[in-house]
């Protein structure tokens, strides 16, 4: 990445998990009008990354139909129940197959509806102006997803495993960025994070 360049940042959003919890496919859940994995779908999509991935699981063929027209791919984690981490290698993997020269990734969840297109697009103009090697939210006393990996992160997140994804790979980098994004608390997880 040069100085004047634009950085290529792909989006990934994970939508492959079975929500237990919420005793319901999670990325099929309606919020304001729109089920939750087109809402992110199209937030990453809006934010500026190019090219994105959205990694299915639980629900595939229903989840593909709810992300018709939007310009993007999908990719199925057949080890889904293993944990986020898989999802994180499959849909890295599959990016860097297709897109070897990526600088970074921005990866975010279905479940934080809250996490618009407005609210990415710092994550994609602080990484340009600073060259950090991770640019997370924060809220709620924690750092987290939504965030940002630069290429120096990537046989990090390609070497995760079990299922607390990149939370981990975050705390641990003393020199994270972070953004200020209270919207991203609201996580859909229990019937009673719905509206």
């Amino acid at each position: 990445m040069t100085e004047s360049s634009k950085p290529r940042v792909a989006g990934l959003l994970l939508a492959a998990g079975g929500s237990s919890r919420l005793g319901r496919p999670k990325q099929l859940v309606e919020f304001e009008g729109k089920t939750l994995i087109r809402r992110s779908a199209e937030s990453l999509i809006g934010a500026g990354c190019y090219p994105v991935l959205v990694v299915l699981g639980s629900e595939t063929e229903r989840s593909k139909k709810e992300l018709n027209s939007l310009e993007l791919n999908t990719v199925e984690n057949q080890d889904w129940e293993s944990g986020m981490s898989s999802s994180i290698r499959v849909g890295l993997d599959r990016l860097l197959t297709g897109e070897p020269s990526l600088d970074g990734v921005l990866i975010t969840l279905c479940d934080q509806p809250r996490v618009t297109a407005d609210k990415l697009k710092p994550f994609l103009e602080k990484f340009a102006a600073e060259h950090a090697s991770i640019v997370a939210a924060e809220y709620d006393g924690v750092i987290g997803v939504p965030a940002l990996f630069a290429r120096d992160m990537f046989d990090a997140l390609l070497n995760l495993t079990g299922d607390k994804g990149a939370r981990e790979l975050i705390r641990q980098h003393e020199h994270a960025a972070s953004i200020d994004l209270p919207e991203a608390a609201l996580d859909v997880d229990t019937p009673s994070n719905l509206p």
